[in-house]
């Protein structure tokens, strides 16, 4: 072979090379991202929009059996709702102002509903932050200790407590830890959220210990058995026992090789049930009387406060797009292979 051809071979890129990303198709893959995430609230704000739309006479559900007595409040609330234009119209006006984030007043009390919710998704936000900051270590270490002794008897006993705990309502869980440690057999923790004179919840920490201890219990179970799958699946790898033969201690095995490889399903299971504490803290809310958007969502559904509820659901809904995409990003950049996915 010449010289020639064998400096032509060299200049050839390596077809086995993996490509990494480079800007642009960072850029363009974030904004394919960000096109579905916004496609998806804007679908979310059709359903929700429609669906209370279609409750029925708004006006009587809100006013009940003052409807018929009292023509200037019925005559005020059409004016409000603008149910005398169609319903697409209506849902465009209301897009619109939701986007520049003027999200209405509340039908019951006439209070800017940003004002009357403000306080409150704040206050829930903080509920699921701390809930999710003990529930994700945990479950990852429990998920390590269960890979480490699999088919024996810590394992089994580890995954019975797992099965156990994933198959408890979350009411249910609130309600057992209420009777163990406020009522029935301890009295070391207040069963419902104390805070006085306007004060957030967090100003006593000690009533915000059962609703995220209920949060960390309803979740845990579901991430830390999808990460032990995952562990055991790369625990079996040939390049982990490579590792192994080569004199790598166990414990970095676990650390370094094993939870790093594994990590990606959890992420997706981590982000589905982050995303599902948005929705099911409504529950636990209200079980433990936390001022968050659990008690507003409640009260607004049984009020008809129709402003309300459709914001609150927004929030949920935004909660829910945009913690997965998160996932997604932080799925990419933990997988070589779906980093050069994007190259491709």
């Amino acid at each position: 072979m010449s010289d020639t051809s064998t400096a032509a071979m060299a200049t050839l890129p390596d077809p086995n090379e993996r490509r990494r990303p480079t800007a642009a198709n960072w850029a363009l893959w974030l904004a394919r991202r960000l096109v579905l995430a916004l496609g998806t609230l804007w679908l979310c704000s059709l359903v929700v929009y429609l669906a209370t739309a279609a409750l029925g006479d708004p006006v009587r559900a809100i006013l009940g059996r003052d409807y018929e007595t009292s023509p200037e409040r019925v005559a005020a609330i059409e004016a409000q709702l603008r149910l005398d234009e169609p319903v697409l119209t209506r849902y465009f006006a209301w897009l619109g102002d939701l986007l520049t984030g003027n999200l209405g007043l509340s039908v019951v009390n006439q209070t800017p509903v940003g004002e009357l919710i403000g306080d409150r998704v704040l206050n829930s936000a903080v509920l699921v932050l701390l809930a999710a900051a003990v529930m994700i270590p945990l479950a990852i270490i429990i998920a390590m200790i269960s890979a480490n002794y699999r088919g024996r008897r810590a394992d089994s006993v580890i995954q019975i407590i797992l099965l156990t705990l994933a198959g408890l309502p979350e009411f249910v869980v609130g309600i057992l830890l209420v009777a163990l440690f406020s009522t029935t057999v301890l009295h070391v923790l207040p069963a419902v959220t104390i805070a006085g004179g306007g004060a957030p919840p967090w100003s006593n920490p000690a009533s915000m210990i059962l609703p995220v201890l209920t949060l960390v219990i309803a979740v845990a179970p579901y991430v830390s058995r999808i990460v032990r799958a995952s562990l055991l699946e790369v625990l079996d790898s040939d390049y982990v026992e490579l590792a192994r033969l080569k004199g790598v201690p166990e414990a970095i095995v676990m650390r370094r090789h094993a939870l790093r490889n594994a990590i990606v399903p959890g992420i997706q299971v981590i982000a589905l049930q982050f995303a599902w504490l948005a929705g099911g803290i409504v529950i636990v809310e209200y079980l433990f009387a936390y001022p968050g958007i659990g008690a507003s969502l409640v009260d607004a559904v049984r009020n008809s406060d129709f402003p309300v509820v459709q914001a609150l659901a927004m929030v949920i809904a935004a909660v829910y797009v945009g913690v997965n995409l998160i996932a997604d990003v932080l799925s990419i950049l933990f997988n070589p292979r779906a980093r050069t996915a994007i190259s491709g």
